[in-house]
């Protein structure tokens, strides 16, 4: 049986300050960001994983960072980087943004995927692209204890990819920082076996 351990990153300023982010912002963690990482390293370091995956972006690999210089192997994927927000990206809070959101996310909810910001992604175009990520998780059979490394969005949409769960299903998945889903691949199918599991972070004041 196969281990996928995913989890989202580590806190970075944005994050703490409710500013968009996603795939258009390459934001270093912060240092709570970096003492959940720190944690996370911590509670599963002696878990002998053989191979790492991340985005593109430098959230991710910060997050794993201790994990990556131990000499586990390590590679970026494009499919995996956050939803692009389009105009919205590393734009603060407002009326005008939490309204526009909150219409995009029921879009959502109602099932059309195809929906955007203009000049960013849809659900779909993320769960497109991480076609390409399930296909690695299911065909290198010898990369049998697998840490994936990703956004917070962008985990929603593969774990409902994963799972067979439709893409109006996604807030169903929560999404803290440095959160781990803990799945198995046996038989051709992804199971969940710890859901939404942040046990590392209880020391976290």
């Amino acid at each position: 049986m196969k281990e996928i351990y995913i989890i989202r990153h580590g806190e970075t300023n944005f994050n703490k300050e409710g500013i968009v982010q996603g795939k258009g912002i390459d934001a270093d963690l912060n240092d709570t960001g970096e003492k959940q990482a720190e944690l996370f390293w911590q509670y599963y370091k002696d878990v002998p994983f053989e191979k790492i995956y991340t985005s593109t972006l430098k959230r991710t690999w910060q997050t794993v960072d201790k994990f990556i210089k131990s000499g586990i192997k390590w590679e970026k994927l494009f499919g995996l980087d956050e939803l692009d927000w389009g105009v919205w990206e590393g734009r603060e809070k407002n009326e005008e943004l939490i309204g526009a959101f909150r219409a995009m996310l029921q879009s959502w909810e109602n099932g059309d995927y195809s929906n955007h910001f203009e000049d960013g992604e849809s659900v779909q175009d993320v769960f497109d692209r991480l076609e390409k990520p399930k296909e690695l998780l299911e065909t290198r059979k010898e990369e049998q204890k697998i840490l994936v490394c990703m956004h917070g969005r962008s985990m929603r949409v593969f774990l409902c990819l994963l799972t067979g769960a439709p893409l109006s299903k996604m807030t169903d998945f929560p999404h803290r920082n440095t959160v781990l889903y803990r799945l198995s691949y046996e038989d051709g199918k992804f199971s969940i076996i710890d859901f939404n599991d942040t046990r590392h972070l209880d020391t976290v004041k």
